[in-house]
């Protein structure tokens, strides 16, 4: 996967009010200390206390850090220390039932070339968005049609986003083909729509715990007027209100081709990622995205290719 993001001029954000349905407290997204790796063990059931005793005793004897000890001592195994290094140290390293699907590959895969590209464009984004002057929060990640990785970027981004040790929330405003539930391997029925139409608070959000540092708001059950509960006050001041707690706010969208659903989504979070697809997208569909985009009052930060092969990556 190829990816370069260009930069654009970008806009001054008009300040949201919260009012509806109360001042709506975001304030539970923290990231607690690590905790020493025989305690982990213990709490995962890897380890028996009485063994923690025997690995620091090891571990005092023989000079070797805890995990190289326990390995030593035949009561732990390399994926057991692999597994409690990535948790200590904010990096995704998953277990056979993490419940992420494969298509995941900043946690499945994180040292394949894909993985790399999407590091390259995380930078980009830091520099050029979420760390500029203003410190904005909220970006929606957009397309023509479907099929051009919309949604696996975003998802991607996410990930890689919490291992920076950034407070992050996906948000799949797709309410018409949602996607991230069945990525994150989290329920789907509560979501976005639900919180949208008045149903649902902050129940709807999920904390994926697989991946530390890292929340996904679901679309929920699929609505009959997705349009309608997205262009009301309640989506712009869910946004405002997550971005007190949260340092990264991606939200997913539908393809801007089939509805206007992606245009208004991204004129609520003030930003987008324009992302193109090889040998599907083309110029004039993604050109004229932009300029309605444009149009909408939205900072286009720059456009990612996604599926170019690896010697086209540069800069």
């Amino acid at each position: 996967m190829n990816s370069q993001v260009y930069p654009l001029p970008q806009r001054s954000e008009t300040d949201l009010s919260l009012t509806a349905r109360g001042d709506m407290d975001f304030s539970l997204a923290t990231r607690e200390p690590a905790q020493p790796m025989g305690r982990m063990l213990v709490e995962s059931g890897r380890l028996a206390p009485e063994d923690v005793q025997r690995i620091l005793d090891y571990q005092t004897r023989a000079g070797l850090p805890f995990g190289a000890a326990g390995v030593a001592l035949g009561l732990l195994g390399d994926d057991d220390v692999h597994q409690v290094l990535a948790a200590q140290f904010g990096h995704a390293a998953l277990s056979p039932d993490s419940g992420l699907a494969p298509e995941l590959v900043a946690a499945t895969d994180p040292d394949s070339d894909a993985v790399e590209h999407l590091r390259a464009l995380r930078s980009q984004l830091m520099l050029r968005w979420f760390e500029n002057d203003e410190r904005q929060a909220a970006l929606a990640v957009v397309s023509p049609g479907a099929g051009e990785g919309r949604s696996w970027i975003a998802a991607n981004l996410a990930v890689l986003f919490s291992q920076l040790g950034k407070r992050t929330i996906l948000i799949d405003a797709d309410l018409r083909r949602p996607r991230q539930h069945q990525i994150f391997g989290v329920p789907g029925r509560v979501g976005l729509s639900a919180l949208l139409a008045g149903r649902a608070g902050w129940e709807a959000v999920s904390e994926v715990k697989a991946v530390p540092g890292l929340w996904l708001l679901p679309a929920g059950a699929v609505p009959p007027n997705p349009q309608e509960l997205l262009a009301r006050p309640g989506f712009a001041r869910l946004i405002s209100a997550l971005r007190s707690s949260y340092e990264v706010i991606l939200v997913d969208t539908p393809a801007a081709e089939s509805c206007a659903d992606a245009g208004t989504i991204a004129a609520r979070a003030g930003a987008a990622l324009m992302v193109a697809c090889r040998d599907r997208s083309s110029v004039p569909r993604l050109a004229s995205l932009s300029e309605d985009l444009r149009q909408f009052g939205v900072t286009v930060v720059g456009a990612v290719l996604n599926g170019a092969p690896d010697h086209a990556h540069r800069r």
